[in-house]
């Protein structure tokens, strides 16, 4: 059956399902979206019901379209005059991709109405459907570049969108029945995350990341499994750390013009890191990978998928996304192979446990036969302390080196763990366990965490009241001060004891560097890790008691200030999650393979899980492909 012919049938039983007197004048496949066009937007919009009804007896991911979408300057003109005043509207913006306006409002309540009155209102007036988001505390110029953008590049998106539909739909041809996952990075090793799952029909490459260390950092990209790169169906994006997310805007330079699935905060946090990323390789190596417009490729080519929301991305693959509790919209991705033939997950990084910032990774899926999962703290001795302890003992440091006035630097990510240390210690201050002093933020710390508050609905329920009901926004405490140019940089180094919270985490580049260079000679300083240390990272060398350390050239540092590491702050599980996690997993796997991780901690997690559990498990090398089934 051609795609054309699957059409008609489609359109056959929704005309037989829809009540008489709403039209559907054309259905299309959109990504991964069966849309139905309709002259009579209000129509559906009374029937409340009717698109879940479609969506059921479909099995399709279903959105209403009018034939005509109302001019957005209009509809925004319109949506003015249904909603009161009071709403405090703050932002529209109109998504062609899914039919929808998303409204910022101060006060999401009055945009919705009582019983949704309101909303049912709108779309009968303008036709798009209406989304009532609160507007974030902190305004976010990557979100706004990006809306722009893709606004800009609707007509070219409606384009690929309807051919990666009808690639996404295409019949199957083969008889044979198989699953392969080929690893091109990330096994035994820290960075470079790379996996290919194939089967006859399709090929999937989940991650494409830059290994920390820039030694070896580039994923397999080469070999004859992936290559060339044209022939990959879609590319899977589990977050947005750059071992995860970096070189995904070179798969676009190098021929590959496909869809790119992730969460909404990840697309957003990806393209903010990757941009900063190409900054950062021009000013230190004067060369970069790939360029911004290959960054613009990958926003444009993103399709966005919430957590829950049972998606095709190939005829034969149906992808979940799920909380993994690492960052902001990190996600376990769950593959659902053919009809029943064969389910793997990916963790990609996650946290077994609740944090500041997140909920646990979710530990429970419809089916599962093979799971792949993060080993960083794999172990045996990767004991992490409790958060609570954790913290405690990041207040004993802090106070310690204020008092002898010294500055103590922190070298973070600029998502996730820089907003787990900056709660931590705003509410020190708040409580007086340390000192009210300035926290200066450098690097994308700032714009990172505007996105956090953008996507509320991605944060535990606990810091999503006190960001929006109690009044008491830590993020936006006094305390923080943003750094924003190299001469205020300065006068931090040469001002009062302070804390600094910078990128990058590992020290391979960023601010961090020009810290390190003004705050090492002088003892009554000290750099606190609060987060992993690669091997092969600047960052991993102090660690282990290096006391002078290369920049390139004949350039050193003299490392005079006090080192300290505070475990606990990790958004990855540690041992004694990662054995839990497969103790509560549901189903129980066949088969478990132990990746993102040195060596001899993925060989010794693979170990002792096959003695606790009984399951075949595999600590892979990098180049191996492993049949499934």
């Amino acid at each position: 059956m051609t795609i054309e012919d699957r059409l008609k049938d489609l359109k056959a039983k929704i005309d037989g399902i829809v009540p008489a007197g709403i039209s559907v004048s054309q259905v299309e496949f959109e990504g991964p979206e069966l849309v139905i066009y309709t002259e009579d937007p209000k129509k559906f919009a009374d029937q409340a019901d009717l698109i879940k009804i479609l969506a059921r007896d479909l099995r399709k991911r279903i959105v209403v379209r009018p034939t005509i979408l109302e001019d957005p300057d209009r509809a925004a003109e319109k949506i003015k005059e249904v909603v009161p005043e009071t709403a405090g509207i703050t932002d529209l913006f109109f998504d062609a991709d899914t039919g929808e306006v998303l409204i910022e409002a101060e006060k999401p309540g009055v945009v919705i109405g009582k019983n949704g009155a309101t909303l049912r209102e709108i779309t009968k007036s303008i036709g798009w459907t209406p989304k009532v988001v609160r507007t974030p505390p902190i305004e976010s110029t990557t979100i706004k570049q990006i809306r722009q953008y893709l606004r800009s590049v609707k007509e070219d998106r409606k384009t690929f969108l309807r051919a990666i539909g009808r690639r996404i739909h295409r019949e199957t041809t083969s008889k044979d029945e198989w699953v392969r996952v080929t690893t091109l990075g990330c096994c035994r090793e820290v960075g470079r995350a790379a996996f290919l799952i194939s089967t006859p029909e399709s090929k999937i490459l989940l991650d494409c990341g830059e290994k920390p260390s820039n030694a070896n950092g580039t994923p397999y990209l080469y070999v004859p499994e992936i290559h060339p790169l044209s022939g990959l169906d879609a590319v899977v994006l589990t977050h947005a750390h750059l071992d995860h997310c970096a070189l995904v805007p070179l798969l676009f330079k190098y021929g590959f013009d496909g869809p790119v699935y992730c969460t909404p905060p990840t697309r957003d946090l990806s393209a903010m890191l990757q941009l900063d990323y190409l900054e950062v390789l021009q000013k230190e190596a004067n060369r970069t990978p790939y360029t911004s417009t290959d960054v613009k490729n990958f926003v444009r080519h993103s399709i966005t998928l919430n957590y829950g929301a049972v998606t095709d991305i190939a005829p034969d693959i149906k992808l979940t996304f799920h909380n993994a509790g690492h960052i902001l919209g990190s996600a376990i991705a769950h593959f659902h192979v053919g009809d029943g033939l064969y389910n793997i997950a990916f963790t990609g990084d996650f946290n077994y446990s609740k944090s500041r910032l997140f909920s646990p990774a979710a530990n429970q899926f419809p089916r599962l036969e093979t799971i792949f999962m993060e080993s960083t703290y794999g172990g045996s001795n990767d004991i992490q302390p409790p958060r609570k302890e954790a913290e405690t003992r990041l207040y004993e440091v802090v106070n310690t080196i204020l008092s002898r006035g010294g500055k103590v630097l922190i070298p973070a990510f600029a998502v996730g763990r820089s907003q787990e240390v900056m709660l931590a210690l705003e509410e020190g201050m708040r409580f007086s366990k340390i000192p009210r002093v300035n926290v200066y933020l450098d690097g994308m710390i700032r714009e990172a965490t505007a996105i956090h508050t953008t996507y509320p609905e991605y944060l535990n329920a606990e810091l999503r009241n006190q960001i929006f009901h109690d009044g008491m926004n830590p993020f936006l405490a006094p305390c923080f001060v943003q750094v924003d140019s190299a001469e205020r940089r300065e006068q931090v180094m040469g001002g009062d004891p302070c804390v600094i919270i910078t990128t990058s985490g590992m020290l391979n580049g960023g601010p961090v560097m020009e810290y390190l260079k003004g705050l090492a000679p002088d003892a009554r300083n000290a750099l606190v890790f609060v987060g992993y240390q690669a091997e092969g990272t600047i960052g991993r060398r102090i660690q282990k008691g290096w006391r002078e350390v290369p920049l390139g050239g004949r350039e050193t540092i003299a490392i005079n200030m006090e080192i300290d590491t505070v475990d606990g702050f990790s958004g990855h599980s540690d041992r004694r999650e990662l054995m839990n996690y497969i103790a509560h997993l549901q189903p129980r796997p066949e088969k478990i393979f132990t990746i993102h991780g040195d060596e001899n901690k993925t060989i010794d997690l693979a170990v002792s899980l096959h003695k606790r559990f009984h399951i075949e498990t595999h600590s892979p090398l990098n180049l191996e492909t492993y049949r499934m089934i």
